[in-house]
């Protein structure tokens, strides 16, 4: 009865313990394995370097946009923007037309 009484004392005091390492150890792993642990780290640097490559695509091309948009401003609008724009889309651009920037 008291080897009984020893035992369950022992197994008592060691639960508290036991069950604080599992949970570090858990939080642990979780910190390394997780999807923003430690491994992970690496693919976000390679996500960061692809969004950035894709970032200045777009501002380039937001660039080039805001270009034409001022080029087709009603106060000061560039003639030939103007008449490029109204052959296309009146469709009176012919086959044979070679159009020539200036720039």
């Amino acid at each position: 009865m008291a080897q009984l009484a020893k035992l369950r004392f022992l197994l008592g005091s060691a639960l508290a313990p036991a069950l604080a390492t599992s949970l570090l150890m858990l939080f642990i792993g979780y910190a390394i394995i997780g999807p923003s642990g430690l491994l992970a780290w690496g693919n976000y640097t390679r996500q960061l370097k692809d969004r950035q490559a894709e970032l200045k695509v777009v501002e380039a091309r937001r660039m080039e946009l805001a270009n034409r948009v001022d080029l087709v401003n009603p106060r000061h609008a560039d003639p030939d923007m103007v008449d490029e724009l109204l052959r296309r889309k009146l469709n009176v651009v012919h086959p044979d037309e070679v159009v020539v920037p200036l720039n």
